[in-house]
C-alpha cells in the first residue's frame, strides 16, 4: 500500500475509533454465523474492533463472498488484540512505521494490561486470535485465515483486502 493511501487509511481508522459504535442490525445478522463461544469472543473485543470486524464482514458480503469460514474469520480476526486502549493502538502504529526494532524491544507478553502487553497483543494479534478462535470452536480453516497461515489463498486475499479497505 502506498504511503499516502496508508496514511489516509490509518487516519480513517483513528477518527472512527474516537467515537466507536456498533451497528446492532449488522451484528444480529452476523451473529447467526457464530456459535455461543464465538459470540462471547466477539463481544470481548473493544467496540471499535467489533465495528471494524463487522465492516470487514459486510465488505466481503458486498463483494459476493458467502463462505461461512471466511465470514467467521472476518468477524473474529481482531479478537487477539483484547481490550487495548486507543493510545496503545496509536503507539503501536507509530512504532511499527518508524521504529520496528524499538517496537520489538517494548512489546512483551505478560498476561497483564500494561502497555508492553498491549503492544505485544497488537504485534501478535493474528496468532493470538487464531488460538482464541480455535478455543471457541472455530474450524482449522477459520483459524488459518485469522493467523494468515494460508498463503496464496484467494479467500485470505479477500479478507486482507476488506480489512485494509474499512
Amino acid at each position: 500500500m502506498r504511503i499516502a493511501s496508508r496514511a489516509l487509511y490509518r487516519s480513517r481508522q483513528f477518527f472512527g475509533s474516537v467515537r466507536p459504535r456498533v451497528d446492532e442490525a449488522l451484528r444480529e445478522q452476523a451473529f447467526a454465523l457464530l456459535n455461543d463461544s464465538q459470540r462471547t469472543l466477539f463481544s470481548l473485543m473493544t467496540t471499535r474492533d467489533q465495528q471494524h470486524c463487522l465492516n470487514v464482514y459486510n465488505a466481503l458480503r458486498d463483494n459476493g463472498h458467502e463462505d461461512a469460514d471466511l465470514l467467521v474469520a472476518a468477524l473474529l480476526h481482531d479478537a487477539g488484540k483484547g481490550t487495548i486502549e486507543l493510545w496503545h493502538r496509536v503507539a503501536f502504529v507509530v512504532l511499527e512505521a518508524t521504529s520496528p526494532r524499538q517496537l520489538d524491544r517494548f512489546a512483551r507478553p505478560g498476561g497483564g494490561r500494561d502497555w508492553r502487553e498491549a503492544l505485544y497483543r497488537c504485534r501478535n494479534h493474528a496468532q493470538l486470535g487464531a488460538d482464541l478462535a480455535r478455543e471457541a470452536g472455530s474450524s482449522d480453516r477459520v483459524a488459518g485465515l485469522i493467523s494468515e497461515h494460508t498463503p496464496e489463498d484467494r479467500q485470505l486475499a479477500a479478507l486482507k483486502a476488506a480489512d485494509e479497505s474499512v
